[in-house]
């Protein structure tokens, strides 16, 4: 019979963790931090590493164990003994891209980027809307995405012509997922977040508030979040989160991807 308490009673059972690598932080070092932020090492402290992507944008992370894969490895990065450093301070845009100060709007390209509402418009411009008008990007409103597919073909995609398209609740099973799987064309993006509305991509701690409000399904839900956060209605809500949210670390991690693979995608030269 089988001994229950297995070969040796008294071995540490922390023997049995998964042991996550060490990397020492060196200039160059290509990292994907947690977020899906890729980008290469251009400084560090003993408490943070400033990451550079391929399109100029600089963010800082702080060295916290779990947050950073190097290969496609999940690893713990550390100071090197002599942290070298930080890049020369640069103007930084809302969206953490190095901000191009006083840079006339470049004309706008056929790509666009369309979105579910006015919500999600307004949040992509306070934290975008330096980006975009650099690069020429224009943002749509859908007015919700019930006629997305036809939407799409009276656009007329093409190699130079792309569309970006941001939907609430992409998540399997939804309205929204189903409606995504419509739209089939190599030059249209489909992403999204998970989120009901584009109000919980924004981190509930930035407008003074613990969590999210559950809302039943079948009732309104701006209008339940109002009421349970004892505002008057719905627009006083969103006025708190506009006037709250500033830059990119206000937002969870899954609508800052989406616009970024969207903004990426629009803007990719074509190929010929």
């Amino acid at each position: 019979m089988r001994d229950p308490y297995g070969d040796d009673v008294l071995a540490d059972p922390r023997a049995h963790r998964r042991v996550v690598p060490t990397v020492t932080v060196t200039r160059g070092l290509v990292v994907e931090a947690d977020g899906g932020f890729v980008g290469s090492v251009v400084g560090c402290t003993a408490r943070e590493v400033v990451l550079r992507d391929r399109r100029g944008r600089e963010r800082r992370f702080a060295l916290e164990p779990g947050l950073f894969r190097v290969d496609d490895t999940q690893v713990k990065l550390v100071a090197p003994s002599r942290p070298a450093a930080p890049p020369t301070a640069a103007p930084v845009s809302n969206s953490g891209s190095v901000a191009v100060p006083d840079a006339p709007a470049r004309v706008a390209r056929s790509s666009r980027i369309l979105v579910e509402g006015v919500h999600d418009a307004e949040l992509v411009e306070q934290v975008w809307g330096h980006d975009l008008r650099v690069e020429g990007v224009v943002v749509e409103v859908l007015h919700g995405a019930d006629d997305l597919d036809a939407v799409v073909r009276a656009f007329a995609p093409g190699p130079q012509r792309r569309l970006g398209v941001l939907l609430d609740h992409l998540v399997g099973g939804t309205k929204e997922s189903r409606i995504a799987t419509t739209v089939r064309h190599p030059h249209v993006l489909v992403t999204g977040h998970p989120f009901v509305d584009v109000w919980q991509a924004v981190r509930p701690e930035v407008i003074g508030i613990d969590a999210w409000p559950e809302v039943p399904h079948g009732e309104p839900w701006k209008e339940g979040v109002a009421r349970r956060l004892g505002f008057p209605d719905h627009h006083e809500v969103w006025r708190r989160i506009r006037t709250s949210v500033t830059t990119w670390r206000d937002l969870d991690r899954s609508l800052i991807r989406a616009v970024e693979e969207l903004i990426d995608f629009v803007t990719e030269p074509p190929t010929s």
